[in-house]
């Protein structure tokens, strides 16, 4: 009787002190979403383009939305209806040299370098709640004979990866 009364016991223990490290995302592990449960809603409008790149802005801003859908519990709506705005500006898109031949010189690898500024901000009050300046991501891409990626891959590549970043930002905070 003994081994099954110290078993259950054990259980009782190890599932209290389970439950308790995943209660609280600031605290640490959690069970629970780690975006905010008391919004419902957001808007992300066409971001603003500053650099030469065209229509990358069109391309990140549909990126982001589908961010959201598959990784939060919001809705995206219109800007009028949301209760929050994610919007930004693309500051920077560039390509970078990774590596060379040695014995042609010609480049091996590339990636593409993309920096935005953005702002997360509750659209009935104006508080900010998430602000970023000069946020970059870079995703590698192999233009070389062989691989022979195309430059759009290694666009979308670094567009796909931005997004995931930006709305990893708006997680609770730890």
């Amino acid at each position: 009787m003994r081994p099954r009364c110290a078993s259950i016991m054990t259980a009782i223990v190890v599932a209290g002190v389970t439950g308790a490290c995943g209660s609280d995302a600031r605290q640490g592990y959690a069970w629970t979403s780690p975006y905010r449960q008391d919004i419902r809603t957001i808007s992300v409008p066409v971001w603003d383009n500053a650099t030469q790149v065209r229509d990358i802005e069109f391309q990140l801003t549909e990126a982001i939305i589908k961010e959201v859908h598959r990784s939060t519990p919001w809705k995206v709506v219109s800007t009028g209806g949301a209760d929050t705005t994610l919007s930004g500006v693309i500051t920077d898109a560039q390509l970078r040299k990774l590596g060379t031949q040695s014995v042609s010189g010609l480049v091996q690898e590339l990636a593409v370098d993309i920096a935005v500024t953005f702002e997360w901000k509750e659209s009935r009050t104006g508080k900010v709640l998430v602000a970023k300046r000069n946020f970059r991501t870079s995703e590698p891409f192999v233009p070389a004979q062989g691989a022979q990626e195309r430059l759009e891959l290694g666009e979308r590549s670094t567009i796909d990866q931005m997004a995931r970043d930006i709305v990893a930002e708006l997680r609770s905070s730890w």
